[in-house]
């Protein structure tokens, strides 16, 4: 069993890396969206979507019946991949943060009784709705460039 002074070392060890363990989850995050995004934009297969900007353009015509479903396709691809980049450099973190935050929560909302919880992955946008939920109302962090931005401001 730890001892209290031990325990209270490492504690404060973790706590000194609180803004490395941050740094890294928006980086992930970030990264995560680049490879969301960036084959919608280059037209590249992504996974077992031979085409993916196709495939989302299909889903949100066909299943969502939105509106101008190719505009809303590139939308999201730029959201994914130029706002997955901003956001691992921390730069826009808050906007981008809400932008995708409701991208994931209507995602959850319209796609969720037909994602089966364990074949298709309905976990997988609704815990990035929460990472992205909590980039938004915790900001970018002292290692970003917001932060640079506004300490040169």
């Amino acid at each position: 069993m730890l001892s209290y002074p031990l325990f209270s070392r490492l504690r404060s060890a973790l706590e000194r890396h609180d803004g490395l363990a941050y740094l890294l989850l928006r980086v992930a995050f970030g990264l995560m969206l680049i490879t969301h995004g960036l084959p919608k934009i280059l037209g590249t297969s992504h996974g077992s979507m031979a085409n993916p900007m196709a495939g989302s353009v299909n889903l949100i015509a066909n299943v969502l019946h939105l509106p101008a479903a190719p505009l809303i396709g590139w939308f999201i691809a730029l959201l994914e991949g130029l706002g997955g980049l901003m956001l691992a450099m921390g730069l826009l973190t808050r906007p981008l943060a809400a932008m995708v935050t409701v991208q994931m929560l209507v995602i959850c909302w319209l796609l969720g009784p037909t994602f089966p919880w364990i074949d298709r992955g309905f976990e997988y946008p609704l815990i990035l709705a929460f990472v992205s939920f909590y980039l938004l109302t915790h900001g970018a962090g002292p290692m970003s460039l917001d932060a640079r931005i506004r300490r040169k401001s």
